[in-house]
């Protein structure tokens, strides 16, 4: 089996995205969990750059990685100066580092306009920084930027790039498609006179997303040859982003036979995704292939049935290789076959004519026509279900509340909460002031519940959306529509989503809150829901 090496540079260019910035501890961290992933080589940054970087290269030799090599990355030396007083080569040097990557011009145009030197000087340039630091490595890599670019423009110009690179040492030469534009058809027609012109090198892939095209190319150059593939774990980059790794290295491992991480590796692909996602504090994307929540999602009734009979009808591969699951969604698309995998997702073996099934599918399709949305609210779909299912359990029960919004003396708006609540036998009377109605509610129902069930103190709001449902304007629409307010909460372990539909923001904004506490509660309770034994009896 052919194998190509992984080089993740979520550190270096993954921090260029505009939303992204990591501290050296993130580094660690993210550094340390690409190592459990079996990447090979990881790129902390440039050494000599900026405080942050320095210090990851510090802090990074206290760790004994068990897969992964620390890369540092720089530039060819400064024009006025010579390779062997260079700051930035002695900075790599000084880092401590075995592998290093050096960038350098390989465009003409960009020579000449952006260094601003000679042709021959840019050669001299980048032969000289890789022979400076040839000695002190065990691996030196040459990243060809603007390469595709530069080929088209002037191939013998770019093609003397790469071979004063191999010259002077480097041990891949990594053609870069820095500006995201190449075709996939030029791609590999540029590859190939590569080869010609420069048998038995070791070629490396690094592209940009600015076409839609970073993993197909970067999939093609592996096809063709490339031992090295560049990217970052959820494609995060400049612009459009970098090569995704996490559709890279999966398309290898089962689509074209190339081994770079392993299968075993390759189940912690998903949470180490989702890991990266949390660490930047950027949203995962759920359409994202192979790791995103809705990769394995099904939500019509059509695909569901034929998925609940072999899931390879609608599934190009197993989720579990990536280590991610498949999804049964509800909505008004459903049919009996949502239900019914749902149901036993609970532990419930229901058949298709339980007129439990029946009256839930009628329900369900009920709500979503008013604006709730169970696809991505399953928390609140649980609670559904097992109220329907005839769960009787009542943590606690609405008295009333009321809401007010006033200005204090200073002139400034704030909101008060009164809620009470039947809590386990007595009346829980409380009162809270917030940031607004929904932050004054969420602090009364939990001064209210806390005594009774302290666990609630772990829980967090995570993310609050509202959508008028302008469509569903049989009450005239505009201000008179329904709005649909969804909740994301977690906790330490987990994080889950509950929607609330009403004419009244306040009203829906409660509903959704109450369900994902009574879904909190649901997860501690020792209890749980009641223990189904087999079919559910309908007639009880």
């Amino acid at each position: 089996m052919r194998q190509a090496s992984i080089y993740d540079t979520t550190l270096r260019d993954g921090t260029q995205a505009e939303e992204l910035h990591l501290t050296t501890e993130d580094k660690i961290r993210i550094a340390c969990k690409l190592d459990e992933l079996g990447i090979h080589y990881i790129e902390g940054g440039w050494p000599g750059s900026n405080p942050t970087d320095k210090l990851f290269f510090k802090e990074i030799r206290n760790y004994s990685l068990k897969n992964a090599k620390i890369a540092a990355f720089g530039s060819t030396h400064n024009n006025k100066s010579a390779p062997d007083s260079d700051p930035n080569l002695k900075a790599i040097l000084e880092s401590g580092v075995e592998v290093a990557t050096i960038f350098g011009k390989t465009w003409d145009f960009h020579v000449t306009h952006a260094l601003r030197v000679t042709l021959p000087r840019n050669l001299e340039l980048i032969q000289g920084s890789l022979a400076a630091l040839r000695p002190g490595l065990r691996e030196l890599f040459y990243d060809a930027e603007h390469f595709f670019d530069g080929f088209k423009a002037n191939p013998e110009y770019a093609l003397s790039c790469l071979k004063a690179a191999r010259a002077a040492g480097a041990d891949v030469l990594v053609l870069c498609d820095t500006n995201g534009g190449t075709m996939t058809s030029e791609l590999a027609e540029i590859i190939a006179r590569v080869q010609a012109a420069l048998p038995g090198a070791a070629l490396g892939i690094h592209t940009h997303n600015d076409a839609e095209l970073a993993v197909a190319n970067s999939l093609e150059a592996v096809r063709l040859g490339a031992v090295q593939v560049q990217g970052t774990v959820n494609g995060y980059g400049e612009r459009c982003g970098n090569a995704n790794l996490c559709s890279i290295i999966p398309s290898l491992e089962l689509k074209l036979g190339v081994s770079c991480i392993g299968p075993e590796n390759l189940k912690k692909l998903t949470s180490v995704s989702h890991y990266v996602s949390e660490t930047v504090n950027v949203r995962p994307f759920p359409r994202q292939p192979y790791v995103g929540g809705s990769a394995f999602a099904h939500k019509g009734g059509v695909h569901v049935s034929a998925v609940v009979k072999n899931p390879e009808t609608y599934e190009h591969i197993r989720p579990e290789l990536v280590g991610n699951v498949n999804r049964i969604l509800l909505s008004d698309l459903a049919g009996r076959s949502n239900i019914l995998f749902k149901a036993r997702q609970y532990g419930y073996d229901l058949d298709k004519d339980d007129p439990a099934v029946l009256d839930l599918l009628a329900e369900l399709k009920r709500r979503e026509t008013m604006g709730y949305e169970y696809s991505v609210a399953e928390a609140s779909y649980e609670i559904l279900f097992f109220r329907m299912m005839g769960w009787s359990k009542r943590y606690f029960q609405l008295v009333n509340y009321r809401v007010l919004d006033a200005v204090n003396a200073d002139k400034e708006p704030f909101s008060e909460a009164t809620v009470m609540l039947q809590v386990r036998g007595e009346v829980a009377h409380t009162a809270a002031t917030g940031r607004g109605p929904v932050n004054a509610l969420d602090v009364a129902l939990r001064r209210a519940l806390e005594p009774s069930y302290p666990t609630l103190a772990q829980m967090r709001l995570l993310d609050f959306k509202v959508r008028v449902m302008s469509l569903l304007n049989r009450d005239g629409g505009g201000t008179a529509s329904f709005v649909r307010v969804l909740i994301e909460s977690g906790d330490k372990q987990d994080r889950w989503t509950t929607v609330g539909v009403s004419h009244n923001i306040i009203e829906a904004s409660w509903q959704a809150l109450v369900d994902s506490i009574n879904y909190k509660l649901f997860k501690d309770d020792p209890q749980k829901w009641p223990q189904p034994g087999g079919k559910h009896d309908t007639q009880k």
